[in-house]
């Protein structure tokens, strides 16, 4: 057969540092005799392919003639964002990509289908859906044999057409693939440390006769593939009828879901209708997203999940620049929205436009983003028990980016990740710069969460062997020094500074004048926390509510640590819940302290917004919190308090005043995740069993795994037994 490759008409706007993409075959794995060479003499043009011959709009053509149907395409590219290439091929009954020629209908099927067609043109179309990477039959050489389930392509537009080019002869289309070319290979091998290519490679012959077809009717049902697993998940029922408050909860969120394509993906941050200036809230955020998908995984609706999962997996390789130059491959946006473009002819069709930081207020990339959208994946499988989605290989390649960036070698000395300000929740400027506690502890919990999904094979082995060294690393870290409480402060109140020794008590060269006046009056005596953040010289004595939850959930801290926690949040009821739980940080930045720290920022005044504001989101992860450690009559009483508020006020974004008596002076009303937040909490309650599913305990493994530098040099000695003395309590 023969293969005409189609490089689209912004492929050099897209790529303008690519000068040539190789073309070449080689034999299957399972073949004896060497592989074949990539000067291969029967191709009709050169091997690689000069791309600055081509103009700017051009679409050069390329025929490759391929002698026998049972080598490998290889082809070396840029593993990129935006559509690159266009594939044509003819031949009798060709079975490239492992499927045979579709039959013809005069029928497309509507936009209803998985696919989303927006097209409509007098020509002849295939209803059955290309076979790539929707295969049954696929097995992992790492992992017991799985069936793949078949591709979401969201964004992606497969049409099939029948042309006649130059001679009598039939040619197979498939135009505007707008999806990343790695979801397309029926394996993918990631070269770790290589940023910018991935190799791939598309197996020729029959991939499997019996798996199950996939065609779209005439009322473009979705694809059933992709929803066989879903129908396993059970509604999750405790007997107890919905009170008022919970039905209107659930009617507010169905009606805060965004479809794509006739297929819901996710939910908008808020959906307040008399709101005539939404900003970015008609946006889905990822981060926001997460209650939401929790509430509806709980319900037993796992679709749009699913969908969301996928979708921005495929925004993930977008192509993200702010003044020419361009973040990480891992990186995933803060939002994304469903936008309509016109077409010709009165036509339109629906688009994903995300925000990878380029929009955002100060320009800050969301360092939690992958972080949150590993921990939902480990979550959707594990209420579903459809993990055939954490297998798939466009999946496991999403893990590896998000992971590379996070685990790349900087200047940094501490196992913790170095962020700007606003890079998380808190995405204005409060003063977290530099290795805030949020991060952390969404950091530990997405490499516990890839340490449980990751297919362990010889690619990615030493990715795995670097998981469990951080992990490790950070958690003996944020235990040891980002602790408090009276003992500790008392040990801070009589360091001794400017040690200069490797065994210095005083290793952050910490000031005792640094300890605020109002911790020690406020900390209880049975009772501490996780500082905000930890820099040399630096301790922000800040309680932050978000890190230390997750602390709790993760296992970031000890036994010990975690039930302090929860002791404190107890004892300082009236401070942390007030009126409405709960405080996202205690206490507010005041007077010449919030004008040098936040630069005087109108919309984080003192006890408002992130600056001390009452956030009614949180209450699902300090629902999950107290379940793990035994706890549930701490979540049920701040969840009747906000039950008995919530709907009166019309479930707003945030509260304001020191005890969040006040709705917030900025807060957008029926905010989504203050409703998901809740259902969340509610669900969780009733399903203790499930919510076990969330959590982790403690890894007595991790306690094993010594990463000090250090420890042969006889400089000095290891302190991790110190550390499991503590731990082990």
């Amino acid at each position: 057969m023969t293969i005409l490759l189609v490089l689209q008409e912004n492929f050099r706007c897209h790529f303008p540092h690519v000068t040539s993409i190789s073309l070449y075959l080689q034999r299957p794995y399972n073949c004896k005799s060497q592989a074949i060479s990539s000067s291969f003499p029967c191709y009709k043009l050169q091997n690689k392919l000069n791309l600055n011959r081509f103009s700017h709009r051009s679409s050069p053509f390329i025929f490759v003639s391929v002698l026998k149907s049972d080598y490998l395409l290889r082809i070396i590219a840029p593993m990129a964002m935006k559509p690159c290439c266009r594939i044509l091929f003819h031949g009798r009954n060709p079975a490239f990509f492992g499927f045979p020629s579709p039959k013809c209908h005069n029928r497309l099927t509507n936009s209803q289908s998985n696919f989303g067609f927006n097209y409509a043109h007098n020509r002849k179309f295939y209803s059955n859906p290309p076979r790539i990477l929707g295969f049954g039959g696929m097995s992992d050489r790492a992992r017991k044999p799985f069936c793949a389930s078949s591709l979401n392509w969201g964004q992606s537009r497969v049409l099939y057409s029948t042309y006649n080019v130059g001679v009598d002869r039939s040619v197979h289309v498939i135009c505007r693939v707008a999806s990343n070319v790695r979801n397309y290979a029926s394996s993918v091998e990631t070269i770790v440390n290589e940023k910018n290519f991935e190799r791939i490679y598309v197996q020729g012959g029959n991939v499997g006769r019996d798996e199950e077809s996939r065609v779209e009717d005439d009322s473009g049902n979705v694809n059933k593939d992709n929803t066989k697993d879903l129908q396993k998940v059970e509604v999750l029922n405790s007997g107890k009828e919905e009170s008022a408050v919970e039905k209107e909860a659930w009617k507010l969120l169905q009606d805060a879901v965004v479809s794509y394509c006739g297929n819901p993906i996710g939910t908008v941050a808020a959906n307040d209708l008399a709101d005539k200036q939404p900003l970015n809230y008609d946006q889905v955020f990822l981060r926001d997203f997460v209650p939401s998908a929790l509430a509806f995984l709980l319900k037993g609706e796992a679709e749009i999940v699913r969908n969301f999962l996928l979708h921005t997996l495929q925004l993930q390789s977008w192509e993200k620049t702010v003044d020419c130059y361009s973040p990480g491959q891992g990186l995933m946006p803060a939002s994304f929205k469903v936008r309509t473009v016109p077409l010709d002819e009165n036509k339109f069709e629906e688009v994903l436009d995300p925000d990878f930081g380029e929009s955002a207020i100060g320009r800050v990339a969301p360092v939690d983003s992958g972080l949150w959208w590993i921990i939902l994946l480990r979550a959707y499988g594990k209420i579903t028990s459809d993990y055939t989605l954490q297998e798939r290989v466009d999946v496991q390649t999403g893990i590896k980016l998000i992971l590379n960036l996070c685990l790349s070698d900087g200047f940094d000395m501490f196992p913790t990740l170095l962020v700007t300000d606003g890079s998380c929740m808190i995405d204005r400027r409060m003063g977290i710069h530099g290795h805030p506690l949020e991060i952390q502890a969404l950091f530990y919990s997405a490499l516990r969460c890839s340490r449980e999904m990751l297919s362990v094979d010889e690619g990615s082995k030493n990715l795995v062997r670097a998981i469990n060294d951080r992990l490790s690393a950070l958690s003996f870290h944020v235990r040891e020094y980002y602790w408090v409480d009276m003992k500790k402060i008392n040990e801070i109140y009589r360091y001794k500074t400017e040690e200069y020794s490797t065994d210095a008590t005083n290793k952050f060269n910490i000031y005792p004048e640094q300890i605020p006046h109002w911790l020690v009056d406020w900390i209880p005596e049975k009772g501490g926390y996780l500082i905000g953040n930890l820099q040399p010289a630096h301790m922000d004595f800040r309680f932050f509510t978000l890190g230390n939850l997750w602390s709790i959930v993760s296992s970031l801290g000890t036994p010990r640590q975690n039930k302090a926690v929860l002791n404190l949040i107890e004892a300082k009821w009236d401070d942390l819940m007030g009126h409405m739980p709960i405080k996202i940080c205690y206490p507010a930045l005041e007077y010449e302290e919030w004008r040098i720290i936040t630069g005087s920022d109108p919309k984080n005044t003192p006890w408002s917004y992130h600056n001390g504001g009452s956030w009614p989101t949180l209450l699902w992860q300090f629902t999950l919190a107290c379940m793990k450690m035994g706890r549930p009559e701490l979540a049920r009483k701040a969840v009747d308090l906000a039950e008995k508020r919530l709907p009166l006020d019309r479930w707003p974004e945030y509260y304001d005043t020191r005890n969040g008596k006040f709705i917030g002076k900025q807060a957008r009303l029926y905010q989504t995740w203050s409703i998901a937040g809740f259902l969340t909490s509610k669900m969780l309650l009733d399903n203790p069993e499930i919510a076990s599913l969330l959590y982790w305990e403690e890894d007595y493994e991790l306690l094993e795994i010594c990463v000090c530098a250090l420890r042969d040099s006889g400089r000095i000695k290891c302190s991790r037994g110190a550390a499991k003395s503590q731990i082990l309590v």
